[in-house]
């Protein structure tokens, strides 16, 4: 790891990623907070005052960014059209006739989140914007569901072996050890998926809380007690992260709504395109499915009688309603670059690998990772930068085989990284959960992260007795 020592910039690169999170919880004004920290950092890595606007230009100015504001662009323009046909409030209709109490409610926003396990994208936004109106009935708090649909995306996402996080991967680890070739890679992922603990204990926690089985504990407690008690599923003086545009769009006055083609056929069309794409391209095209769901529920509406004025200027609200969750994005992303000049991720490795021994190696793996991409906001890069190092130490220690140490070490880099982009406020799906719940961005943060911290503990235990006890 020498190379990797001479390129951070050792404790000070800890410092933006710090200072944002401290703000964030301080100010509970995220963009701010974000914004502090960017310019923070780089004067301290000696960038000048001109650094902030160059680090802004080469963090956005990415295939990545540009990808991720188009399918935010296109989720934005499709709640709004659902809320413009009526869609969201005749579903909302069409579940409150089953008559679902609030715990049916939290297991429905449970089970949708699984069933759109193809992208940790979509499914927060459709979660959330899905079940707000029925939850709001229910009197579930917008922080519940920001935390149910966050808990049901990228820890599902990880576990599905025909997902983009599978492929990822997977090809991270072609070329490590004895692994030659896709298949062979793709053999050890489906073997680390039982060890994945953090991914797998997340998504039962969230059934278990809402079966009452668990009870809530922490602010989350205090937040059900106030949505329950005196029907505020926001706190006093909370900032949804999601504009009115998006809440607050009435049905275009004589629509006849049809379920099927203004809602249910759109998402279809997404779920086809994105799950054929992957299967045929290796690669879920999700903006694009969006983008065609988007433009055909758009004909469909003109059929009704809604007048392209109307559809346009539909669309542009639903553009603006989720601007304040693309600035949050977009900082993100910036001070993600800024903590990969500042080498924070390498700091981090350099001063824990000494303690890597083969009985504590998926231990510290699981810790470092979280480490990592809470401080990053990132479970994919984390994947990149980890992985290099765990795997072939796994390999080495067992002696080149597949053995439960490689796997279980493999398995920690997965549940990690997903653990700290979990409930980083860095992180782009937990931002994505707080707009499609509508919850104040850190009220989500803040009330996720003693559930996430307890999983994580449980996580950490079970690799820490595999490394004692089985290696």
């Amino acid at each position: 790891m020498e190379a990797a020592e001479a390129v951070h910039m050792g404790i000070i690169s800890l410092v933006p990623a710090v200072v944002s999170v401290i703000l964030a919880f301080w100010t509970r004004n995220t963009v701010f907070s974000l914004a502090v920290a960017c310019f923070l950092g780089i004067l301290l890595s000696g960038g000048g005052l001109l650094g902030f606007p160059a680090l802004m230009k080469t963090a956005l100015g990415t295939t990545s960014f540009s990808g991720l504001l188009l399918l935010e662009l296109f989720i934005g323009v499709m709640i709004a059209f659902f809320q413009r046909t009526g869609a969201i409030q005749n579903v909302t209709l069409m579940l409150e006739r089953r008559k679902f109490t609030r715990v049916k409610t939290q297991l429905m926003a449970w089970f949708l989140g699984m069933f759109v396990f193809f992208s940790d994208y979509f499914s927060p936004l459709f979660v959330g914007s899905t079940m707000r109106n029925l939850a709001d009935k229910a009197r579930i708090s917008r922080e519940k569901l920001a935390y149910i649909a966050d808990s049901t995306s990228a820890p599902v996402s990880v576990l599905v072996p025909i997902t983009g996080w599978a492929a990822y991967f997977t090809g991270l680890l072609i070329g490590v050890g004895t692994i030659t070739n896709e298949a062979e890679a793709m053999s050890l992922f489906l073997q680390t998926i039982p060890f994945n603990f953090y991914a797998i204990l997340s998504v039962l926690f969230v059934g278990l809380l809402a079966m009452r089985v668990i009870p809530d504990f922490g602010p989350m407690k205090k937040a059900e007690r106030r949505a329950i008690e005196e029907g505020k599923v926001l706190r006093d003086g909370a900032d949804p992260l999601m504009g009115s545009e998006l809440t607050d769009t009435p049905p275009y006055e004589g629509i006849k709504t049809n379920v099927f083609l203004n809602f249910f056929l759109p998402v279809l069309i997404v779920v086809a395109i994105a799950v054929g794409t992957f299967m045929t391209l290796k690669s879920a095209k999700t903006m694009e499915a969006f983008l065609a769901a988007a433009v055909i529920l758009g004909i469909i509406m003109r059929f009704q009688g809604i007048p392209f004025s109307d559809i346009m200027k539909t669309a542009t609200a639903g553009m603006k309603g989720v601007m304040p969750a693309i600035l949050v994005l977009a900082f993100a992303f910036s001070l993600n670059q800024l903590s990969k000049d500042m080498g924070t991720a390498h700091y981090i490795i350099s001063v824990t690998e000494s303690w890597l021994t083969p009985q504590l190696l998926p231990f510290l793996i699981f810790i470092v990772c979280g480490v990592i991409s809470f401080a990053t906001g990132t479970s994919w890069g984390t994947f990149a930068i980890v992985m290099p190092l765990a795997a072939p130490l796994a390999f080495t220690f067992s002696g080149g085989e597949v053995s439960l140490l490689v796997v279980a070490t493999i398995a920690a880099v997965a549940g990690g990284g997903v653990m700290g982009d979990h409930c980083s406020p860095l992180s782009d799906t937990t931002v994505l959960a707080s707009t499609g719940a509508a919850s104040d961005h850190i009220d989500h943060v803040k009330t996720q992260l003693p559930y996430a911290l307890t999983v994580a503990s449980i996580s950490a235990a079970l690799y820490l007795l595999i490394g004692m006890v089985f290696v």
